[in-house]
């Protein structure tokens, strides 16, 4: 026998064994019983109201919110997680509004000149180019990653 022969047999016999069910002893299963699925889906059973259930008495309406217990607002709200607000965002400078306008602002102007077939003249491409380019380089130098300067001579670790 050779060995693709061998491998050929077990091939068949997995083949075979495919639409076989299992056949596992519960102490085999590396998990309890208790979770093991039943072999049919549970059924929902609804039971139909007896007409007693019907007849409420005026006690059985009142809403227990609307009782002068003031502890009874606080513990529906337990667990409920209400945020601080932030702190208000920083003020920024003409420059930085400038440059963040010329960011998007010249890329915009070639998109929308673009979309309308408007003819350019050289410098206005120039000027659109120009703006994107310079609008970045402002904002990446004023970014400000350098390490403080009254901290010494060890930052430690720097987030």
């Amino acid at each position: 026998m050779t060995p693709q022969s061998d491998e050929d047999e077990v091939w068949r016999q997995i083949v075979a064994s495919f639409n076989d069910t299992a056949e596992r002893d519960s102490a085999d299963q590396p998990w309890p019983d208790s979770e093991n699925l039943p072999s049919e889906p549970p059924r929902r059973v609804i039971k139909q109201p007896d007409d007693e259930e019907h007849l409420l008495m005026e006690d059985d309406l009142a809403d227990p919110k609307t009782d002068l217990d003031p502890d009874s607002e606080q513990a529906d709200d337990e667990g409920h997680y209400v945020p601080p607000q932030p702190p208000p965002l920083p003020k920024t400078d003409a420059t930085t509004k400038i440059a963040w306008l010329a960011l998007f602002g010249g890329p915009a102007y070639l998109l929308l000149s673009a979309a309308l077939n408007w003819h350019l003249q050289g410098w206005m491409l120039f000027t659109a180019v120009a703006a994107f380019i310079g609008g970045f380089v402002a904002l990446v130098v004023r970014m400000g990653d350098g390490p403080p300067s009254d901290s010494g001579w060890d930052d430690g670790a720097v987030i």
